[in-house]
């Protein structure tokens, strides 16, 4: 057994993070993964380019059951800093719609940055290296054996993610690791993920698959104005993976197609100005003919726009501003960019990390209780969180 300050579970955004600030604090630290390379789902998030933070970041842009645990974090480590860390190492990027920041080149960059933070605070990163169990001691530090070598260390750090991305390693261990040690956890789920839909539904618009348009969605409370994608199984886009944090099975959600206009409005002086148009034409300059065309079909209004009463066009445009559907799920871990749940907040520090029950265990990142927005939120809660745990392990 070598004995070492501090173990860190998991070579990713949040265990690297963390490793390197406690190194610089002079801790004795080594990082442990599984996988062959660190960093995997760096490497394959943002389409291979790493959207790693947003201009705009508060507490707002996170779902957790204790949402004042998240502040203190955001604060001490903020998405500036994160940035002129990048700009510090030379990384060229660029900034997209909503303020997302992605990387010019390649994703690589920002594990090799990470990396070498560790080098410089002298921090050991150790891949292909599964853990076999973690023991606290009578003298309270920790006992970690590994298929490699064994440690006997001070602080354990679990960095270990949440259960989406699979196919980059992931598994539940932090969720065993809280449950081995008595702390609470929040049901966990598939977020920021597509929705699927029921047979039916699915028989009707599986033919539009690849059709994208912006819309409006509404769910419990929030809405998100982005592109809808209709896809082979159900919907995606953007819209569709922020509202997935939200939701929950059973529920309906709501759809706007025209969120940028009062439909009912519109469609009341085109019956005046081209009563003899289809309605289906008409909504089809927006929706593209073949959208417009199914719903059409499928509400019943597909004629004339001029055959129709006042009251009637008027409940046409509800349909299609407030168009209810309640999907049959989600397409699971296998394609959700997050982990919604996990370890309870109330259990943890919020200045520290650190286990309230046991002292020396710290938990980070995606492992915890903290779903971001899609946008780059989740990757700069994994340097906050990993910042503010590395000043105290």
């Amino acid at each position: 057994m070598q004995e070492i300050d501090v173990v860190i579970v998991g070579a990713g955004a949040a265990g690297l993070m963390c490793a390197a600030q406690a190194g610089y604090r002079g801790r004795k630290v080594v990082v442990l993964d599984h996988a062959k390379k660190a960093g995997k789902k760096i490497l394959m998030s943002g389409g291979g380019r790493c959207n790693f933070t947003n201009r705009t970041v508060s507490k707002d842009h996170y779902v957790c059951s204790n949402p004042h645990f998240i502040i203190s974090a955001l604060k001490r480590f903020d998405q500036n800093d994160f940035i002129e860390q990048v700009e510090r190492h030379a990384i060229p990027f660029h900034e997209r719609e909503w303020g997302q920041l992605f990387c010019n080149d390649s994703s690589k960059a920002i594990v090799e940055m990470l990396l070498t933070e560790c080098e410089w605070a002298q921090a050991k990163v150790h891949t292909g290296t599964s853990i076999k169990s973690v023991k606290k001691l009578e003298d309270g530090r920790f006992q970690v054996v590994t298929s490699g070598d064994g440690y006997v260390c001070q602080s354990v750090v679990i960095a270990s993610g949440g259960l989406s991305f699979a196919n980059a390693g992931a598994t539940g261990f932090g969720y065993d690791i809280a449950r081995q040690f008595g702390l609470n956890l929040i049901a966990t789920d598939a977020a920021l993920v597509p929705f699927t839909l029921k047979p039916k539904d699915l028989e009707r618009f599986k033919p539009l698959s690849g059709i994208a348009i912006e819309a409006r969605i509404h769910c419990n409370g929030r809405a998100f104005r982005e592109n809808v994608l209709f896809t082979h199984r159900g919907f995606s886009g953007p819209a569709v993976l922020q509202v997935s944090n939200y939701w929950k099975p059973g529920q309906s959600i709501e759809i706007d197609l025209f969120p940028h206009i009062d439909l009912n409005e519109w469609l009341q002086e085109q019956r005046q100005n081209r009563p003899r148009a289809e309605l289906r034409n008409i909504l089809g300059e927006t929706l593209t003919k073949r959208l417009a065309q199914t719903l059409c079909q499928w509400w019943q209004c597909d004629q004339p726009i001029g055959q129709f009463s006042e009251s009637e066009l008027k409940a046409v445009a509800t349909k299609f501003q407030r168009w209810l559907l309640v999907p049959a799920g989600t397409e699971g871990y296998r394609t959700a960019e997050v982990t919604r749940g996990g370890v309870d907040t109330n259990e943890l520090s919020s200045k520290t990390m650190e286990s309230k029950k046991v002292p020396g265990l710290y938990f980070v990142g995606e492992v915890m209780d903290v779903t971001g927005w899609l946008g780059g939120y989740n990757f700069q809660w994994a340097w906050a969180s990993g910042f503010a745990a590395g000043q105290f392990v």
